[in-house]
């Protein structure tokens, strides 16, 4: 099949009778043109399936309204909020936001940084701090606003907003230690930089309480699914039936141990307690409801999107805050509650917060 060759500028004009500067002023500024001649010109672009080519103009005038975004899923809960606060603020000034999905893979992002930047972005908003050096050059060269966000890391390229995921997952074992649990379990997946860093906090949690993880950790690089909880869950209760918690690195994961608690008969929390991690809305309307650890990750897209705003169309200053920590919070539901034992108090962990909601 032959490609339809695309309409030009110079054609709209030809088949309107008027000329190429009045066609794009028409179409840039409708408000300079008469009804009647707009009519004809619109008829006229309907007719040859014109499309503008809105990055060629831009490119003259310095500014493409391209801003670009790169995720590691666009199937993962996680990201739905922290896309619409980005978008939100984007949409408001007619700015396009450009997603590219780059699968947990830093090769796929090095590429995707290199086609994102052929469209001429504005700024870059990234999830994670992670990136190669080869990435990192890129961005730096490119002279834009980069943002990385949802981590937090010592050598940020530009802005940094995110949480400390070790410290979030000390946190998690801290809370269950403190309700009197010693067989803490823990499950991962995917084995991205976030989830390897919960893990990192939960066994320097154990060490410093003085509890052994022997047994009790399930690992695996595999995409994380509830039904893939389950099957990590029930691995750890073959090998420790006596473990009396669970601290998921994400909420598919804990819900998952969840019904294998179900299917075996142990009761949660009385018998177990579980946590997971990101607070997705399904936490709160599982029965029982699973207590996890919530991040700010509106905060983290609005926050990025705002400032990268204010550079590339208002003062075209940076923060005087270059990073931000936002924190965590322990949200404590129905599938975790004290066991009956005392535990001594343990440190205190900065930027940690623990809510009771049920």
């Amino acid at each position: 099949m032959t490609r339809k060759q695309r309409a030009t500028l110079s054609d709209v004009a030809s088949k309107a009778g008027v000329s190429p500067v009045t066609v794009s002023r028409a179409i840039r500024h409708p408000e300079m043109v008469s009804e009647k001649l707009r009519e004809r010109i619109n008829n006229a672009v309907r007719s040859l399936g014109y499309i503008p080519n809105h990055l060629a103009s831009a490119l003259a005038s310095h500014r493409t309204n391209i801003v670009g975004v790169i995720v590691p899923s666009l199937t993962n809960g996680v990201f739905d909020d922290y896309l619409a606060a980005i978008q939100d603020v984007f949409s408001l000034a007619n700015i396009q936001v450009l997603v590219t999905n780059v699968r947990y893979s830093a090769e796929k992002e090095e590429k995707a940084i290199n086609t994102l930047l052929g469209y001429h972005p504005e700024a870059m908003i990234l999830v994670g701090v992670d990136q190669t050096e080869n990435s990192r050059q890129m961005l730096t060269n490119a002279g834009i606003p980069v943002v990385q966000t949802l981590d937090l890391t010592d050598n940020p390229i530009d802005l940094n907003i995110g949480l400390s995921h070790d410290d979030a997952g000390f946190a998690a074992v801290e809370y269950l230690h403190r309700q009197g649990h010693e067989s803490i379990a823990h499950l991962t997946a995917r084995g991205d930089p976030r989830s390897q860093q919960r893990h990192a906090g939960y066994q320097r949690a154990m060490d410093a309480f003085g509890l052994s993880s022997k047994g009790l950790v399930a690992l695996t690089p595999r995409i994380s699914t509830v039904q893939l909880g389950r099957r990590l869950f029930a691995e750890v209760l073959d090998r420790k039936p006596k473990v009396d918690a669970v601290f998921c690195c994400n909420d598919d994961l804990a819900l998952g141990a969840l019904f294998e608690c179900q299917q075996r008969g142990i009761r949660v929390p009385e018998d177990l307690a579980i946590v997971g991690f990101n607070d997705l809305e399904f936490c709160a309307a599982s029965v029982p409801p699973l207590s996890s650890v919530g991040t700010e990750r509106i905060q983290m897209g609005k926050w990025a999107a705002q400032n990268v705003l204010e550079i590339i169309r208002g003062s075209g200053q940076r923060p005087e805050m270059r990073q931000v920590n936002t924190g965590f919070t322990i949200h404590e539901r129905g599938s975790s509650m004290p066991a009956h034992k005392s535990v001594p108090d343990t440190p205190e962990i900065p930027k940690n917060k623990t809510s009771a909601t049920g």
